[in-house]
């Protein structure tokens, strides 16, 4: 048996800077992971199956109430556990290229213990599919780099390659271009998820549907204010926790905050309380907000617990 964390992420900032030939969207944006974190367990079997199995944070312990991959209904009921699953497709690329050549009864069961919030913009599926990346390779002793997971991570998802990274780090390219950057000053985040789930497609798709939007009146194209990426880098290198919030900002905020208006309530809460600043992560609807102490954070949670405004809340630290 073996034991893998899968980290949330937020965005400190997000920008669209282009699009490929082939639909991939062009980004720069600098990400950071969260003490937030899915469980999956690695178990070796005798029999040539990858075989994933979702056990609700809740009933953790209780074998009975796990949902195996032709009933991924159950409460969470958002997670697909079979072949479109991403811990699926991680494992069976893994499976394919080495694993498989050598033995080809060897196989695997993974039982994932979700606490990261679904469709939400903290890469929980990209996550869990970097933690499988990491545990296959460390079970069945492949030997693999970073590098090589990061790779072949890359052809399932943009998010993968940061998610095997982790930290903090500038993210361009479709996201497989990743610089690691200074740690976050210490400080403190509160994250809420309103009781609404986010399309990662709509939410590109609305962007692009927005900077192609003509006003009848003027003649010129809506107007899009783009983060300050490289100023909250090098307030990332001065350790100047100030100058990284101050330059929040994230583009696909314009389409799903448009969409639904908990997003800017929630950011409200945040700074009423005293937090430095506040803002969407990634496509949403995930809220996340900076405070200098718990205390700001807690008292932020309790009022937003009390107006029933998020179903998951969080106050948790950064991880290096």
């Amino acid at each position: 048996m073996l034991e893998k964390k899968a980290y949330g992420k937020v965005n400190l900032s997000l920008d669209i800077v282009g699009r490929r030939e082939d639909g991939y969207h062009l980004v720069r944006m600098v990400m950071q992971s969260l003490d937030i974190y899915d469980v999956l367990e690695f178990e070796k079997m005798d029999s040539p199956e990858i075989i994933v199995l979702l056990q609700d944070s809740a009933t953790e312990g209780d074998s009975s109430k796990q949902t195996e991959s032709e009933d991924p209904a159950d409460n969470l009921g958002k997670v697909p556990l079979d072949e479109n699953n991403l811990i699926y497709k991680a494992a069976r690329l893994l499976f394919d290229r080495y694993i498989w050549k050598r033995d080809k009864n060897a196989g695997v069961r993974i039982t994932l213990t979700k606490n990261i919030p679904i469709a939400a913009g903290m890469a929980g599926g990209s996550s869990d599919a970097a933690a499988t990346f990491r545990g296959i390779n460390e079970l069945f002793e492949l030997c693999l780099f970073d590098k090589d997971l990061m790779e072949m991570g890359v052809t399932l998802g943009a998010d993968i390659p940061y998610c095997i990274m982790g930290g903090t780090a500038l993210s361009e390219g479709i996201g497989e271009e990743l610089t690691r950057l200074p740690d976050l000053p210490e400080c403190v985040f509160l994250v809420a998820k309103p009781k609404v789930s986010v399309s990662t497609a709509e939410a590109y798709g609305g962007f692009d549907s927005l900077v192609e939007t003509v006003d009848p009146k003027t003649g010129k194209k809506a107007r899009i204010v783009h983060p300050d990426v490289d100023g909250q880098v090098d307030a990332l290198y001065a350790g100047n926790l100030k100058g990284v919030t101050d330059r929040f900002l994230n583009v696909l905020e314009y389409v799903t905050a448009e969409k639904h208006a908990v997003i800017g309530e929630l950011e409200k809460i945040m700074l009423d309380f005293g937090a430095l600043n506040a803002m969407m992560s990634g496509s949403g609807p995930t809220v996340f907000g900076i405070f200098e102490n718990e205390s700001q954070a807690e008292a932020a949670k309790k009022e937003i617990e009390a107006r029933e405004g998020a179903d998951q809340l969080f106050v948790v630290r950064a991880l290096s």
